[in-house]
């Protein structure tokens, strides 16, 4: 398997110093903004978010936690006996009448931000949803696309995307793999 160095430490800060821009500016400042990382390494990447946002506004953005596993369409594909790993979401603030910014690692088939929009109904109703990713791969298999992108990267089905984060994986760094 070839792996290609895709972002490294640096190149990832850029990145999300970029989407916390953009937030910013189509968000015109932080008024009713949440961030809201979906599990695993979305939460990780929200949390980096918002403390730029902490840095360039001086202001603390709520930051939630969503788990989308019993949202997932797929789960009952992966182990019909197999009972659904389920963590806790965590989103100690209510979303209703909010600006909710769901974020991700990665892009794919969109089928994880469509589980996190349903998981997220269950919290009340947000005044809008967008969308922000660290990468784009491409393939949609849903009409759905990211507000805010830290690097478009088109693979081909055979590649996958690989996002190390320091607080999981102990390095920062976007990972392309050939098989």
């Amino acid at each position: 398997m070839e792996q290609i160095l895709i972002l490294e430490e640096a190149a990832m800060n850029r990145a999300l110093t970029r989407i916390t821009h953009e937030i910013l500016e189509r968000h015109k400042g932080t008024e009713n903004l949440v961030l809201i990382g979906i599990k695993t390494r979305g939460i990780y990447l929200a949390k980096r978010i918002a403390e730029k946002i902490q840095t360039f506004e001086g202001v603390s953005v709520p930051v939630g936690e969503l788990d989308i596993t019993l949202y997932r369409d797929d789960r009952h594909e992966i182990d019909d006996r197999a009972q659904p790993v389920v963590n806790e979401s965590n989103i100690p603030f209510s979303i209703k009448g909010q600006s909710v910014v769901l974020i991700d690692d990665v892009l794919f088939t969109a089928r994880t931000v469509r589980a996190a929009m349903d998981a997220l109904m269950d919290f009340g109703r947000a005044k809008r949803i967008t969308v922000g990713v660290l990468v784009d791969r491409g393939h949609r298999e849903l009409p759905i696309k990211a507000d805010y992108i830290g690097k478009n990267m088109p693979t081909s089905l055979t590649e996958q995307i690989f996002v190390r984060l320091k607080e999981v994986d102990n390095v920062d760094e976007v990972v392309l793999e050939r098989v």
